[in-house]
């Protein structure tokens, strides 16, 4: 189970940090994502970080504003938002990894994350 909180209203510029909690497998086994679907859209990848903390990925458009975190011993996963703009307005949603490994596969392919979160609307006012 994944539970994702800290969204809310923003202006530009602002900041804003997501947690995710996790429950129910070993949390520092699988790798967690970010990823946000706007109105109209389809879902996308955000971020991503590996399952011992030490790999991230991020999307091009949040690459140096937005920051992808862990804490294992706490089973839960950050997103720290800067810098926001009002492109960033989406529901944000935390996802898990289905399996410890995939060989070949990118940490942001959508399709390997079988757990996810009910989400967390984030608005960004200009």
């Amino acid at each position: 189970q994944l539970q994702a909180s800290g969204g809310g209203l923003v202006q530009a510029g602002g900041s804003l940090r997501l947690s995710c909690a996790a429950s129910g497998r070993t949390f520092s086994n699988y790798a967690m994502g970010w990823f946000r679907q706007a109105p109209g859209k389809e879902r996308e990848f955000v971020a991503a970080i590996g399952a011992a903390g030490a790999n991230t990925n991020y999307a091009d458009s949040v690459k140096g504003r937005f920051t992808i975190s862990r804490d294992n011993a706490k089973n839960t996963v950050f997103l720290q938002m800067n810098s926001l703009e009002p492109e960033d307005t989406a529901v944000y949603y935390c996802a898990q990894r289905g399996n410890r490994f995939y060989s070949g596969t990118p940490i942001s392919a959508k399709y390997t994350y079988v757990y996810w979160g009910q989400g967390t609307q984030v608005t960004v006012s200009s």
